[in-house]
């Protein structure tokens, strides 16, 4: 587990070590803070919680910015500033925010998942908002029989995810404007605040088809089962058609 402040620190310092080794190099101004930017953005994904990971993955250029005088550096032109944004949108596109940029599924958070949601075998499951793929790699070893299918909207995560998933179909696209009726299981873990549109989103699984969600309870909806995982988090499972809990 790492301390916080800890992987910031450590993220900042070796953006900057890179940025001051480009320019020792004779590299420009601009492609230090590309370089650097995009080394930090890699570190963010050490970050628990969005909030951290923003501040891991901005923090250099922001005290690049703030610094620049005192180290008598030449000003960087307006425009050079939008590559560094431009490399974090690359990881966190700002149509994604609203959502969990990164939630990653503990390895061992989905094994009890078929005790209580039965599928056979070659039955489709997607990870809406795959990130690198933690999640799916947690769905195979709940289902290693299934056909495993995942979206992610940041393409940099989707090519991660593919690249450690090669036995799953990973793609980039949205979860919210793909079809779902197709699948067997929809996985997901977000956040409370995307769970209501979640709900709306699931009334297209058809009957028998599983929704299923990490730690994050959809309120309006009547559970079929849940249990507590390994290291504490709640997997909630409906089941369509779905039960709307009495107000």
């Amino acid at each position: 587990m790492h301390v916080w402040p800890l992987p910031a620190l450590c993220a900042w310092a070796a953006a900057w070590w890179v940025f001051r080794q480009l320019l020792d190099q004779g590299a420009s101004v601009t492609t230090g803070l590309a370089v650097a930017t995009a080394l930090g953005v890699a570190a963010s994904l050490l970050g628990g919680t969005w909030w951290r990971r923003l501040w891991i993955g901005g923090g250099f250029p922001l005290s690049v910015a703030l610094s620049m005088p005192a180290l008598g550096l030449a000003a960087v032109p307006a425009w050079a500033w939008l590559v560094p944004l431009g490399v974090l949108l690359l990881i966190y596109p700002i149509n994604a925010w609203r959502d969990a940029p990164l939630f990653p599924t503990p390895r061992d958070a989905l094994q009890a998942l078929p005790q209580h949601a039965s599928l056979s075998d070659g039955a489709r499951i997607l990870d809406a908002g795959c990130g690198t793929g933690a999640g799916l790699r947690a769905l195979r070893a709940a289902y290693p029989a299934a056909r495993l299918q995942g979206l992610e909207r940041s393409w940099p995560l989707c090519l991660i995810a593919a690249l450690r998933c090669p036995w799953a179909r990973v793609r980039p696209g949205d979860m919210w404007r793909a079809d779902w009726s197709t699948y067997d299981m929809v996985y997901l873990f977000q956040r409370p605040e995307s769970m209501p549109r979640a709900v709306r989103k699931a009334a297209e699984l058809r009957p028998g088809a599983w929704l299923v969600s990490l730690e994050f309870e959809a309120l309006v909806l009547q559970p079929t089962a849940s249990y507590t995982a390994p290291g504490g988090k709640t997997v909630w499972m409906y089941r369509a058609p779905f039960h709307v809990r009495a107000a």
